[in-house]
C-alpha cells in the first residue's frame, strides 16, 4: 500500500509542465514499467533557478520529480551533478546515503519500495542528463 504521505508529495505539481523559456531539457524512459519524465531547467550564474518537469509516470516517479524540483532550485551545478552521480551510483551497494539536502527522499527510499526503486531514480536520471549538457 502506497502511504498517504507520498500521494501528498506527488500531488504537489507547483513545478509540472516544461517552460518555454528553459534553457535545458533531457527525457528519461524507465525500460521496465515505461514510465517517462522529461526535465528542464534554467541556470543562471552557474545556478539553477529552476527545475519542471513533465511525465507519464506511476506516483513514485511523480513523487520523486515533485520532492527533486524544490530540492535542486538554487543549486551549483557542478556540485549538483557530483550530488546526482553519487546518488544514483549508491543505490548499486545496496544502501543510498543522502545528504542533508535530499533527506526529504528518506519517505521513498524504504525497504518497502525497494522494487519501486528504478521508478524513484528516473528524474534523477533525467537530471544527471540534463546537467551533463549543461555543463
Amino acid at each position: 500500500m502506497i502511504s498517504p504521505e507520498i500521494i501528498k508529495i506527488a500531488l504537489d505539481t507547483s513545478n509540472y509542465g516544461i517552460k518555454e523559456n528553459s534553457h535545458f531539457t533531457a527525457t528519461a524512459k524507465n525500460k521496465m514499467c515505461g514510465d517517462t519524465i522529461t526535465v528542464a531547467i534554467e541556470i543562471t550564474n552557474n545556478k539553477i533557478e529552476r527545475m519542471s518537469y513533465d511525465t507519464e509516470s506511476c506516483i513514485f516517479c511523480q513523487a520523486s520529480a515533485s520532492l527533486l524540483s524544490k530540492i535542486v532550485t538554487r543549486s551549483n551545478i557542478v556540485n549538483l551533478q557530483a550530488d546526482l552521480n553519487y546518488i544514483n551510483t549508491s543505490h548499486k551497494n545496496k544502501k543510498i546515503i543522502l545528504k542533508k539536502k535530499y533527506k526529504p527522499f528518506r519517505k521513498l527510499f524504504q525497504k518497502k519500495y525497494k522494487e519501486r526503486l528504478n521508478c524513484i531514480l528516473l528524474p534523477f536520471n533525467a537530471l544527471i542528463k540534463v546537467v551533463n549538457s549543461a555543463i
